[in-house]
């Protein structure tokens, strides 16, 4: 991709870092109020733009609607545009008008579109402003504007003039992604909630800015071995205790560290490190404040006007009418903004499950089933095909990535095989049954051993990413590691357990800040993360297996090449449960692309236990999560093992190994 020294189209000319003339594009409007008699008639708005918002297609809005910049015959000021069919009187508001909605209105458009635009001359980047909408029933509100590119910090809640323009220095991430965010590779995801993540030592209550936080963040995700972060949502938003879950200005980072250029630094750094970013993408709902999206116009107008579709139960917000072309058009457009305008990689897309199902959190009566009866939301079905299939059609090398926690079939599956055509599905099945096995006393683990095994009968249904995130170590659910039975020792043995058997289960892998060094307390969205544990051994160690587990995930093609395919897993053996102990293999594309993973699941060490092994050969342990520099007991084994003509396992070879307590082993077959 060709390097982008401006992230907005110019038309007529916008008023950024350099200047372009281009002729102003002025269509016929009927007479009416305007800022400027001389332009009333411009508007960055063609009629194949109308006809792609009003048939739910257009993907670009971000470049038509909201408040730009502009240069028009000879003046500078900002275009504004404005969906709001419902009005009868638009107007903006602001500083540089005193907030008098009677000074500056808009004009509504000749073609039943309902958005009203003008130009008002004189102001620019960095007003502020809202909307005065009157109803056409007579209720007047102040709102936000939908596509503003940055908004006030909260509390306040005004949107601000901005742009987009930066002059990216990524080119070479840009150029070459496709390499590291591909399936086949191995993709580790670092889940971040920016506030949260680190604060000012010397202020606990200072959050840092998106570049102080690049300067901790990308050589940290560095040196442990991330491929990837996921940010929680970054999109603005009035309350901080939803954790950015409840958005307002869909199309603008928060301003609470930053502008959207700071931000845009902050992306930059991680791809000069070869670090992709996800971020969290919120289509399920939005919140009821008043300056916000809720009742727009005064009307339902993103929302759907039925609360049985149009309210979610448990968050008490707002559902976005999916039937409805225009917010149908605003999402698929939102979508695309942070891909293009903020060189984003991929998008999670959170609470995929309560869009799919009309009866999601909702009793009898509740709810009114689909034309054929059923209880899946069709509209939503046929949304995450076409946002999907545009979105891989556009930016080809990104990923999507459901939060979908149901068997709903073909979530990963291409839309043209009758699928939703996401790139990857959360697994949360894998999630809930690891974390209760891991709960468990090791001695009653032995009558548990299917909750590890199960996930294996499904896991090559779907493009599975296995997920420990935010969501785990909240609401009293306790942090990762005080979910795991025993003492100091037991706890931290048994974590680097369960992260060894993460990285090496097949499925890519998310792992919420915090657990890689072993945090105590649960996650506080208010304060940071507790880094002065870092300086015991017991977290210190965790801290260190982490960073060698995402290595090794990263250098054995066998535990990445096949992530999604049968070919590249193998149990052998699982039925040793007196011991509790779990064998399997991962191979690669290649056939001496071999590993072998041993489990013990008890604090029990096990001397010259003999396990069948996929190919004759010499053997090799690569990893052990018991090594002393992971604060483990150092029980290994140090010499390459060579295989036996003995059969085992059902297998014509095998070798003798040691097992160490609560520990995991990793084997690598020699390839002279």
């Amino acid at each position: 991709m060709a390097k982008r020294t401006t992230t907005q189209n110019l038309n007529p000319t916008e008023v950024q870092t350099g200047k372009q003339e281009v002729t102003p594009q002025v269509e016929n409007t009927p007479a009416g109020p305007s800022a400027d008699a001389a332009v009333s008639g411009y508007s960055r708005l063609t009629e194949f733009d109308i006809y792609l918002f009003r048939a739910g297609k257009h993907t670009r809005l971000y470049d038509k609607l909201g408040s730009h910049v502009v240069e028009l015959n000879g003046v500078v000021g900002t275009y504004f545009a404005v969906w709001a069919p419902s009005a009868r009187y638009v107007s903006v508001i602001g500083n540089f008008n005193g907030w008098n909605k009677g000074s500056h209105p808009l004009n509504v458009r000749w073609d039943s579109s309902g958005i009203w635009e003008g130009f008002i001359p004189d102001i620019g980047r960095g007003e502020v402003y809202k909307y005065a909408i009157t109803h056409e029933g007579g209720r007047e509100l102040e709102k936000g504007d939908p596509y503003a590119l940055w908004w006030e910090t909260p509390p306040k809640t005004a949107s601000v003039v901005w742009d987009t323009w930066y002059e990216w220095k990524d080119d070479y991430w840009m150029r070459n992604r496709g390499k590291f965010n591909a399936l086949n590779k191995a993709i580790s995801v670092y889940e971040v909630h920016l506030a949260s993540w680190r604060r000012d030592p010397s202020d606990p209550e200072r959050q840092l800015s998106y570049g102080e936080v690049a300067d901790a963040l990308v050589p940290y995700v560095k040196e442990m071995g991330f491929t990837h972060v996921e940010f929680m949502p970054v999109m603005e938003h009035p309350y901080s205790p939803s954790w950015g879950y409840q958005i307002t200005g869909y199309f603008a980072p928060t301003s609470r560290f930053g502008t959207p250029q700071d931000f845009m630094t902050l992306i930059e750094r991680l791809h000069h490190e070869n670090i992709g970013v996800y971020l969290d993408w919120v289509p399920s709902h939005f919140p009821g404040d008043a300056h916000g999206l809720y009742e727009f116009d005064g009307s339902h107008l993103y929302e759907h006007p039925d609360m049985r579709k149009g309210y979610h139960p448990d968050w008490k917000s707002y559902i976005f009418n999916y039937g409805r072309n225009e917010v149908r058009s605003f999402l698929l457009s939102n979508a695309h903004f942070w891909l293009d305008r903020y060189h984003i990689d991929g998008l999670r897309v959170d609470a995929v499950a309560s869009m799919l199902y009309l009866d999601y959190s909702r009793n009898h009566g509740e709810w009114e089933p689909n034309i054929f009866g059923g209880r899946e939301n069709l509209e939503t079905i046929s949304l995450f095909k076409e946002l999907n299939e545009s979105v891989y059609r556009e930016f080809p090398e990104v990923q999507t990535i459901a939060e979908e926690s149901t068997a709903f079939p073909g979530v990963s599956r291409p839309a043209y095989t009758g699928g939703l055509g996401f790139g990857m599905k959360w697994m949360m099945g894998w999630m809930n049954d690891t974390l209760r096995y891991f709960g468990r006393d090791a001695y009653y683990r032995r009558w548990h051993q299917d909750e590890l095994t199960f996930s294996t009968v499904y896991a090559f249904s779907e493009n599975f990413m296995l997920p420990l995130s935010h969501d785990e170590v909240v609401y009293g659910k306790k942090s990762l590691i005080s979910k795991m039975p025993g003492d100091e020792w037991q706890r931290f043995a048994n974590l680097r357990l369960l992260f060894t058997y993460m990285f090496t289960h097949p499925g890519t892998k998310l792992l919420f800040m915090g657990g890689e060094f072993g945090q105590t307390s649960e996650w506080k969205f208010s304060g940071s993360l507790d880094w002065h544990l870092l300086d015991y051994a017991p977290h210190k160690g965790m801290a260190e297996c982490v960073k060698a587990l995402n290595r090794l995930y990263r250098n054995e093609p066998a535990l990445h090449e096949l992530n999604f395919a049968p070919e590249g897993f193998e149990w052998i053996d699982t039925m040793d449960r007196e011991n509790s102990i779990l064998i399997y293999a991962r191979k690669g594309t290649r056939t001496r692309e071999q590993a072998i993973i041993v489990l013990n699941m008890t604090p029990v060490p096990r001397s010259d236990y003999r396990i069948g092994v996929p190919s004759a050969g010499t053997w090799t342990e690569v990893f052990n999560s018991d090594g002393k520099e992971f604060f483990g007991s150092g029980l290994s084994n140090p010499e390459p093992l060579a295989s036996q003509p003995e059969e085992w396992h059902g297998r014509p070879n095998s070798i003798l190994v040691t097992i160490p307590p609560l520990g995991a082993v990793v084997f690598k077959i020699q390839t002279n």
